[in-house]
């Protein structure tokens, strides 16, 4: 059996808990929602093989769908390593912008070279709500940057996502999203099949508890 790019990473990122499905046993998020999921894409960092995966789809990702980026950018911090290495892998300049000015110096938010008019791509591990990454983007046009798009690692695919991305005219492209992590995870009996209705209902509202119901 032949597995997508996509599966391979979803399997990789379950394999060495950098996604952990745990249904029964909910993780709490800093906001107080109960969560099926924890995702710490930084450990991806720490296994070569995966990060080697990783890092080649997401060139190859920038490559087919942006031929015409002058230039990566990371988001501050978890984003920064992985555009670091697209864009050696691409042969193309790299930089990364902070959440906030720094207070000394020359109070840059973006750090490396960006010139006015450059096609920029952003590179970040997680979509969540895409609330950070959007302020990136709007960091980026600000300082006269052409923002082509994003590409991440993974996305949770939450409408409040697409909501917010949709308002900003920017389009995300992930390697891998939350529907394919939890079906090779049902595949590869992490969970139960009939987890997954569950899990989808607490992607699709996060803050409505009735996922956490076990169904008969």
């Amino acid at each position: 059996m032949s597995f997508s790019t996509s599966e391979q990473i979803a399997s990789g990122l379950l394999k060495i808990g950098a996604v952990f499905l745990r249904p029964k046993e909910p993780f709490t998020w800093a906001s107080g929602i109960k969560s099926p999921i924890y995702c710490d894409n930084r450990l991806t960092l720490s296994d070569p093989v995966l990060r080697t995966e990783i890092e080649t789809a997401l060139a190859e990702t920038i490559r087919e769908n942006y031929p015409e980026a002058d230039c990566l950018m990371g988001t501050s911090t978890a984003g920064i390593p992985h555009a670091a290495i697209a864009a050696h892998l691409l042969g193309l300049p790299m930089g990364y912008v902070r959440s906030g000015s720094k207070d000394h110096g020359r109070n840059n938010r973006i750090e490396g070279r960006l010139e006015k008019g450059w096609k920029v791509v952003v590179v970040e591990d997680l979509i969540s709500t895409a609330g950070s990454v959007i302020e990136v983007v709007d960091a980026l046009r600000e300082a006269g940057a052409e923002v082509l798009g994003i590409v991440s690692i993974f996305t949770y695919g939450m409408k409040a996502a697409f909501d917010r991305l949709s308002e900003a005219g920017v389009t995300n492209t992930s390697l891998t999203d939350f529907d394919t992590v939890t079906e090779v995870a049902a595949r590869e009996n992490k969970i139960r099949q009939e987890d997954i209705k569950r899990l989808k209902a607490f992607r699709d509202n996060p803050k409505d508890e009735n996922w956490m119901k076990e169904t008969v």
